[in-house]
């Protein structure tokens, strides 16, 4: 019998074209049909994926012998002959997400059915260094070794990490850059999994989208505000990736006509004034100017400010910190609608860091958003803050993997 991993890395153009590759391939398209649709009948699927019935009813039963799909027994009917009732069975297969984020790496399995059966996470320093590359394959096979699961049934391991990323080529063009292997080519060799590499912002996406959508929505704008500023685009259901996988990229837009030097090495880019790092930076300036705030001890202590911490001030009535956060706002809402504009979307989602903020930072985006825009997409566009936790980015890139792996 052909191995899962075997099984699932079948192409529909492989040299092969015998009778039991093309059966294994209408397997996969069964398994891929009740992904999306759940649990379904014989007749449902012969005439969904125009299989003959006897065909259909010999591959279903061998996914059942499988143990990859499950007879849920009769389906009820209002009178007739009531058929048997299929659908996935959640502990055949799993794949694994992993976050490589700046200061910690999150890990989780996930079975087909995109539920999450473990998951943990650590501190981490990412740097682009080898030493770095060494522990980031460590702590995945740490990972996978403890969860739990049969290393056998994890067909994917999807890895997200901040920057440019290329999920066609697996390069990553900020981090680990000088090997003529790419950084997924890497991990596969490594660790013994097929690997996809994402970028985070995109995977995150793809969770708010998959996890927290409403039925009608299919055209979605994920605005991250952490410590830097991107978006995750969804057009007709699917993510945006444009030509090389760099869409995304709008903490870069030449916003501002400042001087300061952006992380990219340009001037005046929207991250320069409206993401956590410049608003970190800001908070740092105005407390060496004399500007009164209850962050100014932990500055005095040379401890550092982040964020977060500007945040629970903010939600602590700290004047200072609800203008810079406030100013923030009103700055990438002005930019939030030349997006609305370009992409009329149903929904914008605000997530990362600066979401925790909730109206310090939705209120002023909102406003001038709708100051900005154009009334009728203003409109019709819904804004809500991301529903997700901090898992979202490995549970994201975790789907992306499964829908690769099964062929959506």
């Amino acid at each position: 019998m052909t191995s899962l991993t075997e099984f699932f890395n079948l192409h529909e153009d492989d040299t092969l074209k015998g009778i039991t590759h093309k059966n294994n391939i209408i397997k996969r398209n069964i398994i891929a049909f009740m992904a999306i649709n759940g649990e379904c009948t014989l007749s449902e699927l012969t005439k969904e994926l125009h299989i003959s019935v006897p065909t259909m009813t010999k591959l279903v039963q061998e996914l059942v012998d499988e143990n990859i799909v499950m007879n849920l027994g009769k389906e009820e009917t209002p009178g007739g002959r009531r058929p048997n009732v299929f659908g996935l069975a959640s502990s055949a297969i799993y794949f694994a997400g992993v976050s490589v984020g700046r200061d910690n790496m999150y890990f989780l399995i996930t079975d087909l059915q995109n539920n999450i059966i473990k998951e943990d996470m650590i501190s981490f320093d990412l740097q682009d260094r080898p030493q770095c590359m060494e522990h980031i394959v460590s702590n995945i096979e740490n990972f996978i070794e403890n969860c739990g699961i049969d290393r056998g049934k994890i067909l994917g391991l999807g890895v997200c990490m901040t920057g440019r990323v290329n999920p066609d080529t697996g390069r990553s063009y900020k981090y680990f850059t000088t090997s003529e292997n790419s950084l997924r080519d890497i991990l596969e060799e490594r660790i013994g999994i097929r690997v996809l590499l994402e970028n985070d912002t995109r995977a995150r996406c793809y969770a708010e989208y998959t996890c927290g959508k409403s039925k009608d929505e299919s055209n979605v704008l994920y605005l991250h505000m952490g410590r830097g500023v991107a978006i995750g685009i969804v057009v007709d259901g699917k993510l945006y990736y444009g030509k090389s996988g760099f869409a995304g990229e709008f903490g870069h837009i030449p916003f501002f006509d400042n001087e300061i030097i952006c992380s990219c090495g340009k001037k005046g880019c929207l991250e320069t004034e409206v993401s956590g790092i410049a608003i970190e930076q800001k908070m740092q300036h105005l407390i060496e100017s004399g500007v009164n705030t209850i962050l100014k001890e932990k500055y005095a202590n040379k401890e550092t400010i982040h964020i977060d911490d500007i945040i629970a001030a903010a939600k602590n009535d700290d004047n200072l910190s609800i203008e810079l956060i406030e100013e923030a706002g009103e700055k990438v809402g002005k930019a939030v609608a030349f997006l609305i504009n370009t992409f009329n979307p149903e929904t914008v989602i605000v997530g990362g860091n600066m979401a925790a903020a909730g109206d310090y930072i939705m209120l002023p985006l909102k406003s001038a958003t709708n100051k900005y825009s154009l009334n009728l997409v203003y409109k019709d566009t819904k804004f809500r803050l991301s529903k997700m936790n901090e898992n979202a980015n490995a549970w994201g890139v975790a789907m992306l993997i499964r829908n690769k792996v099964i062929g959506l």
